[in-house]
């Protein structure tokens, strides 16, 4: 008896149409540098989100010197469901930084 070794082809498909007319864009523009800059560390506070931004910060830190950190822990698991009675304090938290950095601690 002779073994068949069977092969499969595959074609790859983009889930982008060519034709999209909307051009794609970042929430915002990326800063042209981090020296002097706030930075701020938003938490969802599941079990490694904490930890992996200790970890960011203390990179960011090593490499940017002048860099400051803000914090920002949300009591609940999910950051895109920020809690009503703390919204004017995170309104004001994200105008004080430059950029923000979000951990998601799955």
């Amino acid at each position: 008896m002779t073994a068949v070794k069977a092969s499969a082809v595959y074609e790859v498909l983009s889930p982008w149409a060519e034709a999209d007319p909307i051009p794609l864009k970042g929430l915002a523009p990326r800063l042209d540098k981090l020296d002097g800059k706030k930075i701020g560390l938003l938490c969802n506070n599941k079990r490694a989100a904490p930890l992996i931004l200790n970890v960011t910060e203390k990179l960011l830190k090593e490499k940017f010197p002048t860099v400051t950190i803000s914090r920002f822990n949300t009591r609940s698991f999910s950051v895109s469901s920020l809690e009503k009675d703390r919204e004017g304090e995170f309104n004001d938290w994200i105008k004080g930084v430059d950029a923000v950095v979000a951990a998601v601690g799955d």
